[in-house]
């Protein structure tokens, strides 16, 4: 998938884990993988397992972001792949803080939406957090997300308990949502410091 300010391909750890190793130790005080069933990491070699795990598995589907130098930022993966009913989810999403609040960042939530719609046909395409995770909140709210509701007691994870908060963009919804992004994305949106003229919503 290639966009503008990113691309993303197959997660490889052979290619990508000492980039994406060096990106996430950014976040020195680990708080990025709280809401996460796994990490942070104590060392390279157990990052690298992790991601050998992972990589081998069609749902989740993980996929490497890539930046404008071609280096490795973050990942995201589809999961709750299920093509006979037309239902994916966009998950595991882990941003570097290179990446975070980045133009690439956004392009690349686009990007996995417009193959799941536009190529793959779906008619469905969820996002869940845990309901605490007020960041994932606003960025599902911004992307075009619909909220559907908490399921309570939902799962556990890291010792704790976690009430998932539900939302979509169903396929009707697709070509405003795609047109706010391609709008937002388009290169004359930004002035010559790099900020933004008008917000992708609200």
């Amino acid at each position: 998938m290639v966009g503008r300010y990113c691309r993303m391909e197959a997660l490889d750890p052979a290619r990508h884990s000492a980039a994406l190793y060096d990106a996430f130790r950014l976040d020195t005080a680990g708080l990025d993988w709280t809401y996460l069933p796994y990490g942070p990491f104590a060392d390279a070699v157990s990052f690298r397992s992790w991601l050998d795990g992972v990589a081998v598995g069609d749902d989740p589907l993980f996929y490497t972001i890539l930046d404008e130098g071609d280096t490795a930022v973050g990942v995201a993966s589809y999961l709750r792949i299920f093509p006979d009913i037309g239902s994916i989810e966009v998950g595991h999403i882990h941003y570097s803080p290179t990446l975070q609040r980045s133009r690439a960042a956004t392009e690349a939530m686009y990007l996995m939406m417009r193959r799941a719609f536009d190529e793959l046909g779906y008619r469905r395409y969820e996002w869940k957090c845990d309901s605490l995770n007020s960041p994932s909140r606003r960025a599902a709210d911004r992307l075009g997300f619909v909220y559907e509701g908490t399921f309570r007691q939902a799962t556990l994870y890291k010792g704790r308990n976690r009430d998932t908060a539900w939302y979509s963009i169903i396929d009707t919804e697709w070509p405003a949502v795609r047109g706010a992004f391609e709008k937002w994305l388009d290169p004359g949106n930004f002035d010559d410091s790099g900020a933004q003229r008008t917000r992708l919503r609200g």
